[in-house]
């Protein structure tokens, strides 16, 4: 609703000073000066402060209720809400520790008794291996001490009796079988 200037019928007087610092306001606020009175006047009329009032009690007691009113929700919310939730955070912490510290040791035993059979075999096997080594003799060692044999019995046979052949045979025989 725009006013225009014919329809203000009212005016209020006030002192020199007042009007100085009504016109400072206006100037810093940016408007005119009926504008800020009308405005001062809403503003009045609807929060029913009195100008008087300058520490405004009204609106401390308000606030203070209003934060004591937020205060207690707060509190509420902590006992009903945060702390059992905290208690049960807590304790669920706690168990997954003990699972996880009950986990990590029986996996560290089987891997240790992994790591212990894992050793035994090993040394089992490089036995074995030696005993396998020691066994076997190598391809030219064989030939010599076949040779060796072969020569023997050929050597004996030449100046034996049949007997002693028939001897000579079996003991050949039985030295071939040790190689």
């Amino acid at each position: 609703m725009n006013k225009t200037a014919d329809s203000y019928t009212k005016s209020v007087r006030f002192t020199e000073e007042t009007n100085e610092r009504f016109s400072s306001l206006a100037g810093k606020l940016g408007r005119d000066k009926r504008v800020i009175f009308r405005q001062m006047v809403e503003y009045f009329y609807r929060t029913k402060k009195d100008p008087q009032d300058i520490n405004d009690d009204l609106l401390k007691n308000t606030l203070v209720k209003n934060h004591d009113t937020y205060i207690r929700f707060i509190r509420a919310q902590e006992e009903m809400i945060l702390i059992p939730v905290k208690t049960e955070v807590d304790r669920m912490v706690a168990s997954q520790i003990r699972i996880i510290d009950s986990f990590n040791s029986q996996v560290l035993k089987a891997n240790r008794d992994i790591l212990t059979g894992q050793e035994k075999q090993a040394a089992a096997m490089n036995s074995l291996l030696k005993t396998l080594t020691d066994k076997l003799d190598s391809k030219e060692s064989l030939k010599t001490k076949f040779l060796y044999i072969l020569n023997y019995y050929s050597k004996a046979v030449q100046n034996a009796t049949p007997k002693e052949r028939e001897s000579l045979l079996q003991e050949t025989k039985t030295h071939i079988s040790k190689l």
